[in-house]
C-alpha cells in the first residue's frame, strides 16, 4: 500500500464516472482542477460525480483547485498561429489587437512600464525568446533570438518581471471565491511573488469566514525562492511546479531547488508537492520511459508527500495506467526507503512537546515491531501530521468525527483518512480502531498494530499509546 499520495489534473479525458471510478481505485487521492483552463460548470459537475464516488467506494478524495494567478498571456494571434525567425523585429503591445509577425500584444496593461530594456519574453514552454531592445510610446521593440512558433493566448514568462498588479485581480479574486463556493479542501496559488500574495487570499478566506481550504503555493520563479522562509510560514504546503521554474530558470539548477526546497518544507513540517512532465510519455503512450520512472523515484526518496499528474490524466490517452504506473513506481520506491534512519535525521530537529515525543515513540515502535499500521484518534489532525513527519514504514489510519479535519488529511503522506464518531473512552478508542484497522487491512495472526489517541477529547492533544496484536 503506497504512502506517497497522487495528485491527478482533471479534463475531458477524466470526467466520467466510468474514468473517475478507475482512476480512484488505482489511486488518486486528490483531484486537481485548473481554474485557467476550466469552465467553473465543468469543475462543479465533476466535484459531484467525485463526492457520489467517494459514498460508493467509501473513501475521501481531495478537492484540489489551481487558480489562474497573475498570469500573462498572448492575445489572438492571426491563424491562431505564427511563426518567428531568429533576427525578426516584433512590437509588443498591451492593446487588444489580433497579432501578426510584426505585432503582438499580451493581456498586461502595465507593459510598458514595468517591462524594461534588456528583458526577455519567453514563449510556447521557452522555446520562444524575444529580446527586449526598445521602447515605444505605445510598444516595446524586440528582436527575436530563438525563433519558433507562438500560438494563440499561449503562456508567456518574462524572468525578473516584479508585477506591478494587485495579486487578486478580478479573475483571479473570481477563482478564489468560487473555490470558497465549493468549500475545496485546497487552493494552489499560482505565480506567487512573494509572502505578501499568500497573505492576500488568506485574508480574503478570513473575510469570508472558511477555516477549511489549506493553502498550497507553487513555486514557479525566483522571487518565491528569495522570500521562501516566509512563504512557507504562510502555506500550509508548498508545489514545486518544474514546468514555469524551468522556464524562468536554468534547467539545470531544477533538481537541486527540488530537493532544497523539499527539505525546507520538511522541517517546517508543511506538506511538499512535486509537479509537471512526472510521467509526460504517458499522455500518449502505455509505458513511460526510463528517465520518468526515475524522476519519480527520486521524488519519493525526496520525501515529498505527494507527486502530480498533470496532462497524463486531464488530456492523455491512458489516465488510468497513468496512475497505475505511478503507483508501482512509488511503492518499489517506499519498499527501499530506510525508514530507521529517516526517523532519526528528522528526531535531530524536532521540537520536542508531548504529542511530538508520542509521535516519535509511536514510529519507532512500529518500525521496530514491522508493525502493520499505526491507528491515531484525532480531532483536530495535529497527531496524523506529526506521525506522517516522522515517515513511519507502515500507514497511519486517522479517525476523526470531524469532517473537515478528514479532508484536510489526504495530502499527507501514508495518512488514510476515516470519519467516525466521538469516542467516550480509552477502551472505545481501542475497540473501534482495531476494527478499522482489521476492516482495511489484511491483518494476519500474529501481526501487530499500535493505537494512539487523546482522552478526554477535552485535553486537546495525545496522551496515550498502546500495542495490539491480532490473537
Amino acid at each position: 500500500m503506497k504512502k506517497t499520495k497522487v495528485v491527478c489534473s482533471i479534463g475531458p479525458s477524466s470526467n466520467s464516472m466510468e474514468v473517475l471510478r478507475e482512476m480512484i481505485k488505482k489511486g488518486m487521492d486528490v483531484a486537481r482542477f485548473d481554474l485557467g483552463m476550466l469552465p467553473y460548470s465543468f469543475c462543479s459537475e465533476t466535484i459531484d460525480k467525485i463526492h457520489k464516488l467517494e459514498d460508493e467506494l467509501d473513501c475521501t478524495v481531495g478537492i484540489l483547485f489551481e487558480n489562474r494567478g497573475p498570469e500573462l498571456r498572448l492575445g489572438t494571434l492571426s491563424n491562431g498561429k505564427i511563426v518567428l525567425q531568429e533576427g525578426d523585429l516584433v512590437s509588443i503591445t498591451g492593446d487588444s489587437v489580433v497579432g501578426t509577425k510584426e505585432k503582438i500584444s499580451l493581456n498586461y496593461p502595465n507593459l510598458l512600464e514595468d517591462v524594461k530594456i534588456g528583458m526577455e519574453l519567453l514563449f510556447n514552454s521557452g522555446r520562444v525568446r524575444i529580446k527586449v531592445q526598445e521602447k515605444k510610446e505605445d510598444a516595446l521593440v524586440g528582436i527575436v533570438e530563438e525563433a519558433g512558433a507562438l500560438f494563440s493566448h499561449d503562456s508567456v514568462h518574462i524572468p525578473k518581471l516584479d508585477y506591478s498588479l494587485d495579486y487578486l485581480s478580478l479573475k483571479n479574486k473570481e477563482d478564489v471565491l468560487f473555490a470558497i463556493e465549493e468549500n475545496v479542501d485546497f487552493l494552489a496559488l499560482s505565480f506567487v511573488r512573494n509572502s505578501n500574495d499568500v497573505l492576500d487570499v488568506t485574508d480574503l478566506l478570513i473575510e469570508k469566514g472558511n477555516d477549511h481550504i489549506q493553502l498550497i503555493t507553487k513555486i514557479e520563479n525566483e522571487f518565491c525562492l528569495e522570500d521562501l522562509e516566509h512563504i512557507i510560514e504562510l502555506s500550509d504546503g508548498l508545489m514545486i511546479a518544474r514546468g514555469d521554474l524551468g522556464v524562468e530558470m536554468p534547467i539545470e539548477k531544477l533538481p537541486g531547488i527540488q530537493k532544497s526546497v523539499i527539505a525546507q518544507i520538511h522541517q517546517a513540517n508543511k506538506l511538499g508537492l512535486i509537479s509537471t512532465e512526472m510521467l509526460a510519455s504517458m499522455e500518449n503512450q502505455k509505458r513511460p520511459t526510463r528517465a520518468e520512472v526515475s524522476d519519480v523515484y527520486n521524488a519519493v526518496m525526496d520525501m515529498a508527500d505527494a507527486v502530480c499528474l498533470g496532462r497524463e490524466t486531464a488530456v492523455g490517452k491512458y489516465p488510468v495506467i497513468s496512475i497505475e504506473t505511478m503507483v508501482n513506481i512509488i511503492e518499489q520506491a517506499e519498499s527501499e526507503m530506510d525508514y530507521d534512519q529517516i526517523l532519526k535525521e528528522i528526531r535531530r530537529n524536532e521540537k520536542p512537546d508531548v504529542t511530538s515525543s508520542i509521535a516519535h515513540a509511536v514510529v519507532d515502535i512500529s518500525n521496530r515491531l514491522e508493525a502493520k499500521a499505526i491507528i491515531t484518534a484525532t480531532n483536530s489532525g495535529y497527531t496524523a501530521k506529526k506521525i506522517s513527519r516522522f515517515r513511519p514504514s507502515c500507514p497511519v489510519i486517522a479517525t476523526s468525527p470531524e469532517k473537515d479535519t478528514v479532508r484536510s488529511l489526504v495530502l499527507h503522506y501514508g495518512v488514510i483518512p476515516k470519519l467516525s464518531h466521538q469516542y467516550d473512552s480509552t477502551d472505545e478508542i481501542v475497540k473501534h480502531c482495531g476494527d478499522i484497522a482489521k476492516e482495511l487491512l489484511s491483518l494476519k495472526k500474529n501481526d501487530h498494530f499500535i493505537i494512539t489517541g487523546g482522552f478526554p477529547a477535552s485535553l486537546q492533544n495525545t496522551n496515550f499509546m498502546r500495542v495490539e496484536e491480532v490473537i
